[in-house]
């Protein structure tokens, strides 16, 4: 199959979604599964050999669901710092004079 551009797959993609929620009564009660399934991943992770409490368990998965999210919006700010880090010259952009500072000045 072609590679399809990412515009169109994004269109599409949502489409679907919107199709699908469209058709559903309880979007809540629809990703429950998924959502426990989430939290059981993080579960196993926090206790792998099954020796804390119930309650213990599920108070440290919930951490590390955070965590994990915390890391992802780390990701995102810094790419984000990354592009815009990019965009700013630098003053060795403004310098056409060997030796120049970069500073403007007024003739």
């Amino acid at each position: 199959m072609a590679a399809r551009d990412p515009g169109v797959a994004r269109a599409a993609a949502r489409f679907a979604a919107l199709t699908r929620w469209s058709r559903v009564a309880d979007p809540t009660a629809a990703t429950a599964p998924a959502r426990a399934a989430f939290l059981a991943k993080f579960e196993r992770e926090v206790d792998p050999a099954g020796d804390l409490s119930p309650e213990e368990r599920r108070r440290r998965a919930l951490i590390a669901r955070k965590a994990y999210y915390a890391h992802l919006a780390l990701g995102r700010a810094q790419t984000a710092a990354n592009k815009n880090a990019a965009k700013v010259p630098t003053s060795a952009a403004f310098s056409d004079v060997e030796g120049d500072s970069g500073a403007l000045q007024l003739a």
